[in-house]
């Protein structure tokens, strides 16, 4: 039987213990909050946990017809035409006792591919699109990705189901249609049109080695070229659809042929509010057939009760085609029919409702105060709009899907911050939208409490109970920090202090500044936050810090592959600033050729499918005539470079600088063959496991990479208030903050860093080899960017937020900090507040974000190996939560791993 990795180290007297502060009780423990839904929320979510995630032809044929069609039309008229034709043919879907409506398709979990975007790879399948795909970069990261194979995923086909991109599951009579549909647009899609041109770049072939070696997760602008930011639902609340049209004809009326002081592109604003009307007219028919259809089944339902209410609910529709909303369930509809819509224009990801209880607080207020609603119906209605949200699956290929977001939509919600005037924002329906997220524990909406030392104690405390639920939200992101980023970074949009306090967090963790918006309803003015920002994480995405030192210390070779990635820099890194330097040439050589090949992606996008919908809800679009792809938001300087794997790459630099450059213990050759060689261990793809805990000695090893294996392991680690370690990490975020700004987007704006992880710890580990800080070869990286690696910070909580706060996070968009807590070490009142002042300790200390993990780790290898129990068990990953059987399990794995703190 080979020895696992804590059985070699236990037997060097070696403590890597993966609990602090105690000893967890020998029984499996439960989380303490729990909380039931309404009746008719729990017969709702059982048809959802029943469901998969299908997709179907509807949209892309409509889409592609209508296009095909107009091939004559300027661009944005072309794509408004073929937007309001998909829009349009949609089939409702509308079932028993939904108040609520509106889905991407014809399923509970519906979705549908946009091969005008991408179609070499996942819609293909089996096809010879999806052949030569396989030898392009980009698939590198499905190879290292995978699905849970719970839950909801199709990750394998069935009967005449056939699986598409390891997760949603489409009918074997379809398939013919996607590949047709997939044909139709080669040589024409936005992934082929940018790869013509990128291979126009100097360095295009490092990129494509990049791309392979996983150093880079994923293309930026076929993917997911929308989304990590924060939606605005004011036009439609204040002016209803029919109100917008009429502005759009007036704007006509005004600027046709009229420059307006722009030879550039003046004129447009007259295709563009065109364009606008075109696809307002298309939501309109799709809402009216949602209207429609409720008023059939209204007809035909026995049920006198459920009649009522879908007649009711065909009022409602058909009322918010049209005008502003006259209640709160209406405003509630019109948001969640904005927010379908938005995800429907495009590939989206992470398009977040932003603070949703401040912009619906005037409908709230006026109902609960007119007796028209209670509190309880809010209530009920706030639950069963976590199931609408969670049923929103993104369709991408499954390195995206699979590899970086784990089958997540990122619809994050926010509650608390402060007011234009900076005064604390919450309002009583925040409250209730806590309370929501306990009794309906879903994945989405994800919570982003935004901490202030205003808001009031027992709204914080009210967090606590949520928290303590184990729903992995809400996390808190610190308040003052975000807006000193923004008042630094976007200074050259002449943002203002209120525009600051307007943010959002979009996506899972990055951080927009919003604006302020007057809703009047029956008399009274109420003032709004909401998104006003282009898309983030668009820019250079999730480059792998540790795959880096590899290639450094390789002279830039791969040791997975043996592919030369990098130019051979044939230094012979006799100095720890040797090393360092050389990382940062590699660093930034894989920075310069990213940003000039996802210009390129992004620029193509932004000619041939710009945003139409989503553009004429951001504020200054209407207002200009100018669409997203003309710099018609508030906010375009929204690009960043994200890293992954920082605290991994911290502790291979602390050891290398202690132990081979300072104390000289081993030479740099002795601790490359010792990584080539995984210490003597089995690859993590060897033992079927990621967690470092569960690696296995190979049997025919000889010990003689021990010692140094031991000493790695022993030098100085991030997470424990270590000057040497946190030195290092000080050094980099200087650095690679300020190094951000030699990269510019498209549109000539500086980018900015953006430190998370999402689930690429478990991809980019899972292709690399072993690292100086002794984790081993296909091992996941350390989760977000200032947790701590599993089992490496003994000294408690406290120590490990005085590492994380060395350095000044209002110089990154975000930083990310996951915490895993036992359920006994914050039980009861005492525990909440113990809970609480570990919060406010970070947050005043300068740390920007911090999530918790309620879980006792018995019962999470419990769900790995017996997940038909688990179905709606859910975790923390990394900025989201997520159902424990719908995630891979290198990242299962890697949760198991992670301290487990049992008391505090």
């Amino acid at each position: 039987m080979a020895r696992t990795f804590k059985e070699v180290l236990s037997e060097a007297g070696i403590s890597m213990d993966f609990e602090a502060g105690g000893k967890a009780p020998a029984a499996l423990t439960d989380r303490e909050i729990q909380r039931e839904p309404h009746e008719r929320v729990k017969y709702l979510k059982e048809r959802y946990m029943e469901a998969l995630s299908s997709i179907n032809n509807e949209f892309p044929y409509w889409y592609t017809r209508e296009y095909m069609r107009n091939d004559l039309e300027l661009p944005v008229v072309r794509r408004a035409l073929a937007l309001k034709a998909g829009f349009s043919h949609l089939t409702p879907a509308i079932y028993p006792k939904e108040l609520l409506t509106m889905r991407k398709g014809p399923f509970v979990r519906g979705s549908f591919a946009m091969p005008w975007l991408t179609n070499s790879f996942f819609l293909a399948q089996g096809d010879a699109l999806y052949q030569a795909a396989m030898k392009s970069g980009s698939a590198s990261a499905g190879e290292h990705s995978k699905f849970g194979a719970g839950g909801g995923n199709v990750t394998q086909s069935f009967g005449n189901v056939v699986s598409v991109a390891g997760k949603f599951g489409v009918r074997q009579e379809e398939v013919g249609i996607l590949v047709k549909l997939a044909h139709m647009w080669q040589d024409k899609s936005v992934e082929q049109i940018s790869n013509r041109y990128e291979r126009m770049v100097p360095g295009y072939d490092i990129k494509e080695q990049v791309m392979r070696s996983l150093v880079c997760m994923f293309d930026s602008g076929f993917t997911l070229p929308q989304g990590r930011e924060v939606i605005n639902y004011y036009y439609p609340l204040e002016y209803g659809f029919d109100g917008i049209v009429r502005m759009c004809e007036e704007k006509m009326a005004e600027c046709a042929g009229d420059a307006g002081g722009d030879g550039m592109v003046g004129t447009n604003r007259l295709y563009n509010y065109y364009a606008v009307k075109l696809v307002i007219e298309g939501v309109q028919a799709w809402i009216e057939n949602y209207a429609a259809e409720a008023r059939r089944l209204a007809g035909v339902t026995p049920d006198k009760q459920q009649a009522t209410e879908y007649a009711a609910m065909a009022d409602r529709l058909h009322h918010i085609a049209h005008h502003q909303p006259r209640t709160f369930i209406e405003a509630l509809q019109m948001v969640e029919t904005l927010h379908i819509a938005v995800v429907n224009e495009d590939a989206i990801s992470g398009m977040s409702v932003g603070r949703l209880g401040q912009v619906l607080y005037p409908w709230f207020e006026q109902d609960i105060a007119a007796g028209r609603i209670s509190e309880d119906e809010v209530l009920e209605l706030l639950e069963q709009d976590r199931i609408l949200k969670t049923s929103i699956d993104p369709f991408a290929s499954t390195g995206v899907v699979g590899g970086v977001l784990s089958g997540n939509s990122f619809n994050t919600l926010s509650v608390g911050g402060v007011n234009r005037r900076g005064e604390s924002a919450v309002n009583r329906l925040e409250y209730l939208i806590l309370e929501a997220g306990v009794r309906n524990a879903m994945p989405q909406s994800t919570i982003a409490l935004h901490y202030d030392e205003r808001l009031p104690e027992d709204f914080l405390l009210l967090a606590m109970d949520v928290i303590k639920s184990g729903a992995g939200y809400p996390a808190f992101m610190n308040n003052d920090v975000a807006e000193q980023f923004f008042m630094q970074h976007y200074a050259c949009e002449n943002i203002t202090l209120e525009e600051a306090r307007a943010w959002s967090i979009g996506g899972c963790l990055e951080s927009q500044p919003g604006v302020w918006k007057t809703i009047h309803l029956n008399g009274k003015a109420y003032e709004v936050p909401g998104g006003a920002c282009q898309p983030t994480s668009v820019g250079i995405h999730f480059l792998a810090m540790p795959k880096i030192l590899e290639l450094t210390l390789f002279n830039g070779v791969d040791q997975r592959t043996k592919a030369q990635v990098y130019p051979p820099h044939n230094r012979k890194l006799e100095s720890y600033e040797e090393v360092w330097d050389q990382f940062k040439l590699y660093w930034q050589l894989s920075c310069k050729v990213l940003e000039l090949c996802n210009n390129l992606q992004h620029d193509i996008w932004r000619k041939n499918n710009m945003a139409v919908f989503n553009s004429m809800l951001k504020p200054g679009c209407l207002d200009s005539g100018h669409l997203i792809n003309e710099l018609g938001y508030r906010f375009n300087a929204t690009y960043n470079v994200e890293s992954c794997g920082t605290v991994t790459w911290v502790n291979s630099m602390a050891a290398l600088k202690k132990l081979v450059f300072e104390e000289k213990q081993f030479t740099l050759d002795e601790v490359r063959e010792a990584m080539v060689k995984n210490f003597g261990f089995k690859t993590a793809h060897e033992v079927n496991s990621f967690s470092i805990s569960d690696q296995q000695k190979r049997e025919d090893d000889d010990g003689r990479f021990n010692r140094l294996h031991f000493a790695l392991l022993q030098a100085p680690k991030y997470g424990n208030d270590d000057k040497a370690a946190d030195e290092v990490l000080l050094e980099w975020e200087n650095w690679f903050c300020d190094d951000c700004a030699n990269y510019q987007s498209l549109y000539a704006k500086p980018m900015y860093a953006c430190q998370i992880s999402v689930s690429t710890h478990g991809a980019q580990g899972s292709a690399t080899c072993a690292t100086p800080d002794g984790r081993l070869a296909g091992t996941t990286y350390a989760d977000a960017s200032m947790s701590a690696y599993p089992g490496t910070d003994r000294n408690g909580p406290f120590a490990l937020l005085s590492s994380a706060t060395v350095w000044d996070h209002s110089m990154s968009q975000n930083s990310q900090m996951n915490v895993k807590i036992h359920p006994t070490a914050i039980r009861g009142p005492e525990g909440s507040k113990k809970l609480l002042d570990l919060i406010r300790a970070y947050m005043r200390k300068g740390g920007f974000h911090i999530q918790f993990n309620v879980v006792d780790t018995k019962v999470l290898r419990d769900a790995q190996a017996h997940p038909e129990n688990y179905r709606d068990l859910m975790v923390r990953v990394a900025g989201f939560t997520q159902y424990w059987v719908e995630i891979g399990k290198s990242v299962q794995d890697e949760l198991i791993a992670r301290t487990e703190y049992e008391g505090f």
